[in-house]
């Protein structure tokens, strides 16, 4: 029997999946070639001061994030620290960091990454660009010395690892894997809202999976421990990256088999069962009460609607 690979990909239809970069992976312990490409007038370079990415804002409504190798070291960046993103259309990038008080000095514009793609402001490709180079930089802003002996690390193979000179260790940028799910039961799906949504936003449930934990059980334990709802089955449905700073949501449906929910504080401000047609109504914005679903980058966003198809 042939195997039934599915026809979309629905990983591509969430913010920061998409990127036109070849990695070039094989090209990382080159030194010399690293050495040459930034240096090259053509390269381009994704900057940050701090958790805000440097724009262009004179694109319009649809700003630059890369940068050209003169605008970098005005703005102050160390080339030799920038991170080695691969080549986009046969331009290279890289990724580096300025320092956020000569930023603010210099009214240098910048963006907040999550509100560039809430509001559409860059192209899916950029988007994807920017999940990668904001993650990678993060890591080396947070992870400048050895956890085992805490001497200070130097970048090494184009900024995919860091290397202790001193007890030899070799350090790599971490994913945090997260399960993010949809617990349904006939035609009605449970959703839950922290405090710090936007009133009247509800969401899927989700959370950290934890070391030796498969994915499945990750969710069907998310879910009992946030909402005290039992579940079985789980299908994958896609996964996003997602630079906060560097976790890969990984999106799930399940199926709940039990209704009485029991709610976490500390995780939750409110969960229950919605309709489908309620669901619908939400994602067209027009719930008689203003609810809300994520907006359509987000995953959750993804499977509530995927949901609600299959269910029509």
């Amino acid at each position: 029997m042939p195997l039934d690979f599915p026809e979309i990909e629905y990983s591509h239809e969430v913010g920061y999946s998409l990127s036109r970069i070849d990695r070039m992976a094989a090209k990382r312990p080159d030194a010399a070639f690293l050495e040459a490409a930034r240096a090259a007038p053509g390269t381009g370079f994704v900057l940050f001061a701090g958790d805000r990415v440097v724009v262009d804002d004179a694109a319009g409504p649809h700003p630059h994030i890369v940068h050209s190798r003169s605008h970098a070291l005005d703005l102050g960046v160390d080339l030799a620290e920038t991170v080695f993103l691969g080549a986009e259309g046969g331009a290279v990038r890289f990724a580096g960091a300025i320092d956020p008080d000569r930023a603010a000095a210099t009214g240098t514009p910048l963006g907040e990454i999550r509100n560039l793609a809430a509001q559409a402001a860059l192209g899916a490709h950029d988007l994807g660009l920017l999940a990668q180079a904001r993650s990678l930089v993060h890591w080396h802003r947070t992870h400048g010395f050895c956890s085992v002996c805490g001497t200070k690390s130097h970048l090494a193979e184009g900024g995919y690892r860091r290397d202790c000179p001193s007890c030899g260790a070799a350090h790599f940028p971490r994913t945090d894997p997260v399960a993010i799910m949809l617990a349904v039961r006939g035609d009605f799906c449970l959703m839950g809202r922290q405090p710090r949504f936007a009133p009247g936003m509800y969401s899927c449930l989700a959370g950290f999976i934890e070391p030796g934990e498969t994915i499945e059980d990750a969710v069907r334990r998310e879910i009992h421990e946030e909402a005290g709802i039992r579940t079985g089955r789980v299908r994958y449905l896609a996964s996003q990256p997602w630079p906060f700073p560097s976790s890969l949501m990984i999106g799930c449906l399940v199926e709940a088999a039990s209704e009485s929910i029991v709610i976490d504080e500390a995780e939750l401000e409110d969960a229950r069962w919605f309709s489908r047609d309620e669901v619908v109504a939400m994602i067209e914005g027009r719930h008689e009460a203003g609810l809300t679903v994520p907006p359509p980058f987000a995953i959750a966003h993804r499977l509530i609607r995927f949901w609600c198809d299959i269910t029509a």
